[in-house]
């Protein structure tokens, strides 16, 4: 009976300690459930304020090249450039030479029927021929009568008006020899010749066309086209407006070259000729003028051309990239970071603008450290976090990353941390 008791409590106390067991394993697996979650969500705000920071990328400041490239768009005209007109009226006989043909001065370009004018001409001969003969009788009688002067034949005043009336027809004769001299040049003008050696460029006019008298005044007429264009071109003009920021390089025996699409990879020189020492006031900029030699006649006149200056630059003065200016309402600034790596915003006096670099005034120190790529958000007094880039991705003088290559980075490693924080299931 003994055991028979015994072996019931056994029975008896068994469940009551398994049960134990259990609660006290439950009660340690929720334990440890409550303190890993809170390690994982200190992790998560730790990894929360590490990204919060920004990552940033810093250079300094470089000194400038010893040149610098101008490019600037210039207009290609002929050394002289003569519109043709007519200076009679008349039709279009015949025209003798087309566009691009060579001539040289005196060339016959064109020629007109004026019969207005031939039969003036005519009548201005025949009254000179009237004119010379009236003088001549008029002459005549005036000797004739200054012979009896003094006499009782003849008065001293009729003396005086022979005299006079002789006078008269000379000065008839005279001004009939102007008419025909006016004439006779407008008889010339029949024939349209080239005013010096070139090249024929224009020819606005053909066989039977009627042409109005230009005059001397073109504009005034009105009604007046242009005939022929002759362009010398042994020699071309080369017009560029220069800003204002430039002006200084504008000296006697400043070269330059310059780039025509139809001709690539080929440079051509020009030196400066004169300048309009005056700026535009619209545009700030000043007409600029330069030779260039033309000896095969490969420029043409109303080229555009690409016009390229080398100048000297200060090598003293720093520059930094565009892309590191942040434009305020304070103006222009860079977002400096110093040893504690926090950003000022710094103001900052520009020079000239160099392409992809400009040239900083005032401002900045050689050894301050600057952010290359900031965002329009950054701020005074912000914490910033400094890491390198992938060389080449960067400007020239920093050998770091760009901001891009530099956030992708950033936001991998952010997505690995995450993911092994939460990859846990506890």
């Amino acid at each position: 009976m003994n055991v028979n008791s015994e072996v019931a409590a056994v029975r008896r106390i068994r469940p009551r300690w398994l049960a134990a067991i259990a609660v006290i394993v439950l009660v340690c697996l929720v334990v440890y459930g409550i303190v890993e979650r809170r390690h994982n969500i200190a992790n998560l705000a730790a990894l929360a304020d590490e990204e919060s920071v920004p990552q940033v990328q810093v250079m300094s400041a470089a000194s400038g090249p010893a040149t610098q490239t101008v490019s600037l768009p210039g207009d290609v005209k002929a050394w002289y450039t003569a519109p043709i007109y007519a200076q009679v009226s008349g039709y279009v006989h015949k025209w003798f030479v087309d566009y691009g043909a060579s001539v040289r001065s005196g060339t016959l370009l064109a020629t007109i029927d004026a019969p207005t004018v031939d039969e003036q001409y005519q009548t201005a001969l025949a009254s000179l021929d009237v004119a010379k003969t009236n003088s001549t009788l008029a002459n005549v009688t005036a000797q004739r009568w200054n012979a009896l002067a003094g006499t009782e034949a003849v008065a001293q005043e009729e003396v005086d008006v022979k005299a006079a009336d002789a006078a008269a027809k000379r000065a008839q004769v005279t001004a009939a020899e102007h008419d025909v001299a006016r004439l006779r040049a407008l008889e010339g003008f029949k024939n349209i010749v080239a005013p010096f050696d070139g090249v024929v460029i224009s020819r606005d006019t053909d066989v039977g066309n009627y042409v109005n008298a230009a005059g001397g005044d073109v504009s005034s007429r009105g009604t007046a086209d242009e005939l022929f264009a002759v362009a010398d071109i042994h020699e071309m003009r080369l017009f560029v407006s220069v800003p204002q920021d430039y002006a200084d390089m504008l000296k006697p025996g400043l070269d330059a070259t310059f780039t025509m699409s139809q001709y690539p990879g080929r440079h051509f020189k020009a030196t400066l000729l004169t300048t309009a020492n005056a700026f535009n006031p619209q545009t700030r900029t000043v007409i600029t003028e330069l030779v260039a030699q033309n000896p095969d006649h490969l420029i043409w006149p109303g080229t555009y051309a690409t016009v390229q200056f080398v100048i000297p630059t200060n090598r003293s003065v720093l520059v930094v990239p565009e892309q590191a200016l942040l434009f305020r309402d304070q103006g222009m600034q860079l977002a400096l970071v110093d040893s504690n790596n926090r950003v000022h915003l710094q103001n900052v006096q520009l020079g000239r603008n160099l392409g992809q670099n400009v040239q900083v005034l005032s401002g900045l120190r050689p050894t301050d450290r600057f952010m290359i790529n900031p965002s329009a958000g950054t701020l005074e007094g912000e914490q910033v976090q400094i890491v390198s880039g992938v060389p080449g991705s960067t400007p020239d003088t920093s050998g770091r990353t760009s901001a891009p290559a530099k956030a992708a980075h950033a936001d991998e490693g952010t997505q690995t941390k995450v993911a092994a924080v939460m990859s846990n299931p506890k």
